[in-house]
């Protein structure tokens, strides 16, 4: 005899799938823990670019207009910016081979709410090479990587 699946036993399946496909969806974290009502433009030193798949970040030490390096305590201060996915960086030109430790750029950042020196993309990178030029890293003095947007 012949066994016709139920409608509950199919519904399930059903679910089940539907759940699977979505769960990379409800693996993507909140924005909450940044400020979006803040943005911070800061020019720095790269010091390490972390590649993940759904956001890279960019570690670096702060400099000011001039190419010093920014202190606290004693220390220069470092900073980290959370951005989209390494490759949608690398579609705008922003990889390991091509954005290298010591690279000089400006980012445009939401920080965190709680203080700590790091923030979320706010949709502006501008890529300086190795030097700051005179007059800090600008949209005039350097290459515009990422304009617009924000986190994703």
């Amino acid at each position: 005899m012949k066994q016709i699946p139920s409608t509950t036993w199919l519904m399930s399946i059903a679910a089940l799938i539907a759940g699977l496909a979505s769960s990379p969806v409800f693996a993507h974290h909140s924005f909450a823990m940044y400020d979006l009502t803040k943005t911070q433009t800061m020019t720095g030193v790269l010091v390490r670019y972390i590649p993940g798949s759904n956001h890279a970040q960019l570690v670096f030490d702060v400099v000011d207009a001039s190419g010093k390096p920014v202190l606290e305590n004693g220390k220069p201060a470092r900073w980290g910016v959370e951005t989209g996915s390494a490759v949608a960086l690398a579609r705008q030109g922003v990889t390991p081979k091509t954005f290298p430790t010591g690279t000089v750029f400006t980012v445009a950042l939401h920080p965190l709410r709680d203080g700590r020196p790091f923030g979320a993309i706010a949709g502006l990178l501008i890529s300086c090479g190795t030097a700051v030029p005179g007059g800090g890293c600008t949209k005039d003095t350097g290459k515009t990587l990422i304009s617009g947007g924000g986190p994703d």
